[in-house]
């Protein structure tokens, strides 16, 4: 049996492919750190639900990438965990200023 790990590495090599995977690189980063902030306040998903007045399944979209949540979702999450929202931009490696 072929192992995920062994079919990335190969289909990688693919330019179409590899411009697709790192178009979803932002969002694995953004349900990283709502999954870790999540478990840094020490809650369920459940707990969060009730502190944000949402659902518990509206938490695990929010943690699994389904969906884009907007900047006043990311606000009450932040409010709800304890932390502060901090969106940045980050420069490009390799993309020449216009």
């Amino acid at each position: 049996m072929t192992k995920t790990k062994d079919l990335h590495k190969a289909w990688s090599k693919d330019p179409t492919y590899r411009a697709e995977y790192d178009a979803l690189e932002e969002g694995f980063t953004v349900m990283a750190a709502i999954a870790k902030a999540r478990r840094r306040a020490g809650l369920s998903q459940a707990e969060l639900a009730r502190r944000m007045n949402t659902t518990q399944s509206t938490v695990a979209r929010l943690e699994s990438g389904r969906g884009q949540p907007s900047t006043r979702t990311l606000l009450r999450f932040a409010k709800a965990t304890g932390h502060k929202l901090k969106i940045s931009f980050q420069p490009v490696k390799g993309k020449a200023k216009s």
